[in-house]
């Protein structure tokens, strides 16, 4: 049996490169070089001022590097390594230390869609003089293509990859690791036929592992001109003359009418067979394989196999050349394949072979009517990754692309901004959809430096909530542009130089709740356009200005004052049996289901006497639930709308202080997934909260139900649920100034109104940070409820926003099981080490809650159950915030929801 085997991908590229860089080896025939159209040749780490050449061996024009990429440093490699058989490009190299990411873009040089071959190429050479192997990882886009592991200083390595480029760039990324600073000595971007490689296609790239041309003798190359792609076809260099003959033919071999696979006719004059040196059945068979590196992404690579045959022999009288061929053992074609003359001819497999390990063995074994060996001309194998990772939104790169360039901005933004996850740009949060590009929700550029005018960009980023511009040196007036902004939640404008007054786009937004502004420290800014004018009269006038002034400042005060008294009267007069009890509202139970929340949400916060509450109850008849407060009852407002009054009780713990901090945090705060609040009672020693009515009542019952007949909530639910929580909890982090931390979340404080929509209640003991500056803020006394408090809340009473995050992750290890957040299995045990312990099993079925039926998506239970664990992890640093629990969850969300579609 003839047989060889070319091993993993790193020796052949250094072999291939080396030969690469000796001038004068390449085949050229002499025939005119064929369009290089769109042909890019970059020389990574050359100086701008050294200006292109052209490539002693391929006459291809080489430029620096400085139009494709502004990070990076360029570097020298050590003089002991420079050869004068050494190519140019690998004199050089540009660098990336410090950088998770390093990037290039190059243009689509055809058109958007096509299929391109790009090229990397490395060569150490010592050049940091740390002498130190670096291993990094390369991506194309937002896609993984390769580890490059630089095994040795002195020889060349290559990456090179078929790929799809469906935009009008293409970006190649080194990624830091954390094995050493990644580096590049040169990239080339060439097109394909867009016909060629099948395989490639929108969702996979082929990378290669060898392009080997059989029976050639010595070190010739074969590449560009005489391969129209610049693809570089090396000798196998592994052939034992004693096993092996060379054929070859001086005459041209013509192309396959079939489109998909080409190797040009240099290639296919050379071919091997079986040495007939013996008659056993072993003589007549040729035996190649290979073998795809395993890496990190892909530890079972999937691989493809090219061979390539054309009939260089003259086949005359009975003589025939048949032959079958096998991959790993299983037969390729069915019927003897027969070589046509002079006529190149490719089998494949179109799909990826799966399960070998990435080994790839072809067998060639004449048949018996076969007077004439086997041979074989040419081959190529990839191994297959995938490129199904979407970028972000490209309004949304084209707008952040533009920040950048005008702030020069450095920082880690390079690459795309969102994708992957793992290297998302600083002062980026962004949303993950399925099949759906990134988009950015959130971006925080304060003390950055920034000046001028607030430019138009950041309203092009239209699926943003958060923007942070604060401490910078903008000037000029607010864009109005920016309360086009359809999600926009929070804009922070603090501390800068703007002037002008708020626009009244923003205000509107304002006004309406649905955009939280911070615009102080801005000396030269106002809120009301009247005031904004500057004054322009004389001296003069403005001394009767400052008499006049004065004095009807003191008339205009007397005036309202005595207004405002009239209104006060009229008011005290008019709300004196303005509620109607229960029993006198026709229909109010079917109007106050139907009633529009959002009406409720615009009444003017009332101030009741305890006499209104009496009739509001029907004198406090109808108990809807009790708390550390005290009881809340079920009422009615005079227009017939369903309110929740939660009455103070004398022996309750919480007192004044906890009571006026709920109802002026109320008045402040306006979301959707918070409940709000219509009124409120200080009448002497009573006090009481006027609530909108939720009137599935709470979380917690929902999941262990007072009511044996109620229907259990599906996991769809569940999750809807739990990620409406989250955004209300997300909008008192991160929209509210100062940022607000509830302190005591729980099933029981989250919920529900008629369409099971959820909303986050009790703020009796929410708590502000005062100043931005602070980390945590050290509570004079412990509050909360047991099972619920964060470990470093509990021990040292330092609170943060992480302190919710970690109650939440209970409360969404409760809604995944259904359990309360302190078992009794004996002893009594956290929901979390009972959570934890029975994942270690891995079987989410043994956590996930029975009243489920199984109905579920197991992916998005297992997502939700590894986002509570975060959520619940012991140190808040390793906490994610509420604005990562908020995507994780609509992701989780979407996935359900495909589930059940």
């Amino acid at each position: 049996m003839a047989r060889s085997t070319r091993g993993a991908m790193a020796d052949w590229s250094w072999l291939l490169l080396l030969l690469l860089g000796l001038a004068g080896v390449l085949q050229v025939r002499g025939q005119r070089a064929p369009d290089s159209t769109g042909f890019v040749s970059i020389d990574c780490g050359l100086p701008e001022q050294a200006g292109g050449y052209a490539d002693a061996a391929t006459k291809l024009p080489y430029v620096p590097d400085g139009a494709f990429t502004d990070a990076g440093s360029n570097r020298d490699i050590s003089p002991e390594y420079i050869k004068p058989s050494l190519s140019k490009r690998y004199l050089n190299v540009r660098s990336f230390p410090g950088a998770a990411r390093g990037c290039y873009t190059l243009p689509s040089t055809v058109a958007r869609g096509s299929k391109y071959l790009l090229r990397a190429t490395f060569l150490y050479g010592n050049y940091d003089g740390l002498g130190k192997l670096p291993v990094f990882d390369l991506h194309l886009g937002v896609n993984f293509w390769r580890t490059v592991n630089i095994t040795t200083a002195d020889k060349p390595q290559m990456a090179e990859i078929i790929a799809v480029v469906p935009d009008e760039s293409v970006q190649v990324c080194l990624v830091d690791t954390g094995s050493g600073t990644p580096f590049i000595s040169a990239l080339d971007l060439r097109p394909v036929r867009d016909t060629l490689y099948p395989q490639a296609n929108a969702t996979q790239a082929l990378v290669l592992v060898d392009r080997s041309n059989l029976g050639v003798s010595g070190a010739a190359l074969v590449r560009y001109p005489e391969d129209p792609y610049d693809r570089v076809w090396i000798p196998w260099s592994e052939i034992d003359s004693n096993e092996w003959a060379e054929i070859s033919t001086p005459e041209k071999v013509k192309e396959l009418a079939d489109l998909r696979f080409n190797a040009p006719s240099a290639v296919m004059q050379t071919a091997i067979a079986p040495r007939n040196g013996s008659r056993s059945a072993s003589s007549r068979t040729i035996e190649l394989s290979w073998d795809a590196a395993p890496n990190h992404a892909y530890p079972d690579p999937e691989v493809i196999g090219i061979v390539y045959f054309a009939e260089l022999e003259v086949v005359a009288g009975g003589a025939a050349r048949q032959f079958e061929m096998a991959i790993n053992g299983k037969l390729w074609s069915k019927a003897p394949f027969t070589p046509q003359h002079l006529i190149c001819d490719a089998f494949f497999n179109s799909e990826a072979h799966r399960g070998f390990g990435g080994h790839y063995n072809i067998t060639l074994k004449a048949t018996a009517n076969s007077t004439l060996l086997p041979t074989i001309n040419a081959a190529e194998f990839f191994s297959v990754v995938s490129t199904a990772n979407v970028a972000t939104d490209a309004k949304d790169v084209v707008a952040m692309a533009a920040i950048k360039a005008k702030y020069e901005v450095k920082k880690n933004w390079a690459g795309d901004p969102c994708a992957p996850k793992t290297l998302v740009w600083e002062g980026l949060n962004c949303s993950y959809t399925i099949s759906m590009p990134p988009r950015i929700t959130r971006l925080n550029m304060s003390f950055g430096g920034l000046s001028g005018s607030i430019p138009s960009h950041f309203a092009n980023l239209k699926a943003i909530k958060y923007l942070d511009l604060s401490y910078n040196n903008f000037t000029g007036s607010i864009p109005n542009a920016l309360s086009e902004l359809p999600f926009l939640v929070a804009l922070d404008l603090t501390g800068n130089q703007l002037n002008g007054s708020i626009p009244s786009g923003l205000m509107k937004r304002i006004q309406d709740g649905s955009l939280t502004l911070r615009y102080g420290k801005n000396p030269n800014l106002c809120s009301n356009g009247s005031s904004c004018e500057p004054t322009k009269k004389k001296s003069k006038s403005m001394f009767a200005v400052y008499i006049v002034v004065p004095i009807l400042a003191v008339v205009v005060i007397g005036a309202l004052a005595m207004l405002l008294l009239l209104i006060l009267r009229k008011k005290q007069g008019s709300r004196k049996g303005s509620v109607k009890p229960q029993n006198e509202a026709s229909g109010v139970h079917s109007q106050s289901r139907n009633s529009n929340t959002h009406s409720m949400l615009q009444l003017d916060h009332r101030r009741f006497t305890y006499k209104d509450l009496q009739v509001m109850t029907n004198n406090f008849k109808t108990v809807l639930g009790r708390g550390g407060f005290g009881s809340v009852y079920d009422g009615f407002l005079a227009d017939g709308t369903q309110v929740a009054v939660k009455l103070r009780s004398e022996s309750s713990s919480q007192g004044i202080r906890e009571f006026l901090t709920e109802a002026q945090t109320l008045t402040k705060i306006h979301h959707k997934n918070l409940v709000s609040m219509v009124g409120y009672c200080k009448d002497g020693e009573y006090m009481a909260l006027v609530y909108e009515h939720m009137s599935e009542g709470n979380l917690e019952d929902k999941l262990r139900g007072k009511d044996s007949n109620s229907r259990s909530l599906t996991w769809r639910q569940r999750l809807r649920i739990a990620m409406e929580s989250a955004q209300g909890l997300e909008y008192l982090h991160v929209a509210c100034s100062p940022a607000f931390v509830h302190r005591d979340v729980k099933t029981s404080n989250i919920l529900l109104n008629v369409d099971l929509e959820a909303k986050v209640a009790d703020f009796g003991l929410l708590k502000a940070f005062n100043q931005d500056g602070d980390t945590h803020v050290s509570t004079a006394r412990l509050v909360g409820t047991r099972g619920y408090l964060a470990p470093e809340y509990a021990a040292a009473l330092q609170l943060t926003e992480k302190s919710d995050v970690y109650s939440f992750g209970v409360v969404l290890l409760e809604v995944i099981t259904g359990r309360p957040p302190i078992l009794q299995c004996p002893e009594p045990t956290n929901i979390i080490q009972w959570v934890r312990q029975h994942l270690a099993r891995g079987n989410i079925e043994d956590v996930a809650d029975i009243h489920i039926q199984g109905d579920y998506d197991i992916n998005s239970v297992w997502k939700v159950a590894d986002i509570a664990l975060k959520c619940t992890a012991q140190a808040p640093t390793q906490r994610p915030t509420m604005t990562k629990v908020v995507a994780q969850l609509q992701e989780c969300l979407k996935l359900e929801e495909q589930h059940i579609d």
